[in-house]
């Protein structure tokens, strides 16, 4: 076979390799069977093209295939962080910003509640008994009186202890304002207004009672990432609710399928805000000897970053 029938069979293949190679490269997924299987040929190919003393530009073209090839099939095992980082970077701010309608519901079901029972339980003595009962509500001055112990319940638990305890706990929440959502949407509802008004209603109470100066420092950074992560739960929820009940010409399990395809990337976002949320809620909240200030402009930082995060990350990624 002359050079030129060699490179005349195999171009297509090369062409699609290196278009393989620029793929994986961006970080994007790729059958990694076929790109060995192709790496395999090229080596092989590129061993028959020195032997047989084939032109220079037609060696060098196979030696930057298998050079480019090489660090991508022998590269350490990331365990999926790649993958993952570029879903962080590009697929799940596209896909909340995709379904920013609902989202917006969802925000709203959640804020309003919470900033009325927050205003009510500052203003009113009374009304914060409306909704926790007087046991609960000691509880939660217990946690905020002593600075050495704040927001935790038992003064005995590590910064550990107290990280599982709050993935525990953040993850439960939005899993209950996901799962509720199969109720047509309303469960979703009901779950961000529920855990509005609690949350309004406990720092409403311990801000009346003198307790602020405890409480806002602890929630303020943690805070940016666990109340977006409800939201987005419950807004991944609603949408599912809604696809159930209103699936248009479709099929309500074929809508439904469709429904757990874009709430997916909300479900990845508020488990990924939920856990950094319990990082900041066990290991920077609590500690004493941060003041203040630097607390609440950490937490504008943080807010700032979600924000940026979720409206202007990966729109410069086409496709």
């Amino acid at each position: 076979m002359s050079p030129l029938q060699f490179e005349a069979a195999q171009a297509p293949m090369w062409a699609a390799f290196a278009e393989q190679l620029a793929t994986a490269a961006r970080g994007d997924p790729v059958d990694g069977a076929l790109l060995a299987a192709r790496y395999r040929r090229v080596c092989e190919q590129l061993a028959l093209a020195q032997s047989r003393a084939y032109p220079l530009h037609l060696v060098a073209r196979l030696e930057a295939l298998a050079h480019e090839a090489h660090p991508l099939i022998y590269r350490r095992q990331d365990f999926g962080l790649a993958r993952f980082g570029a879903l962080l970077r590009r697929d799940i701010p596209r896909g909340v910003r995709a379904q920013r309608r609902i989202v917006g519901l969802a925000l709203l079901a959640f804020v309003l509640p919470l900033a009325l029972a927050l205003l009510q339980s500052w203003l009113a003595p009374d009304f914060a008994l409306h909704l926790l009962d007087a046991r609960q509500l000691r509880e939660y001055e217990q946690m905020y009186a002593d600075p050495r112990h704040i927001g935790r319940l038992r003064e005995a638990g590590s910064d550990w202890l107290m990280f599982g305890f709050y993935i525990y706990n953040n993850v439960g929440i939005g899993f209950r304002a996901f799962g509720a959502g199969i109720l047509a949407a309303v469960g979703s509802v009901v779950v961000l207004v529920f855990n509005g008004l609690n949350i309004g209603a406990v720092a409403g109470h311990l801000s009346r009672v003198g307790l602020g100066h405890n409480f806002w420092p602890f929630v303020a950074t943690h805070s940016a990432f666990e109340l977006t992560g409800i939201v987005l739960s419950g807004a991944a929820g609603m949408l599912l609710g809604l696809r159930l009940l209103m699936p248009g010409r479709r099929r309500r399990l074929d809508a439904l399928r469709e429904a757990g395809r874009e709430a997916m990337p909300l479900l990845w976002a508020a488990f990924f805000l939920l856990v950094v949320a319990a990082v900041f809620e066990a290991f920077w909240s609590p500690a004493a000897w941060i003041a203040p200030a630097v607390k609440y402009g950490v937490a504008a930082v943080c807010w700032g970053l979600v924000l940026a995060w979720l409206a202007g990350m990966g729109r410069g990624h086409a496709g």
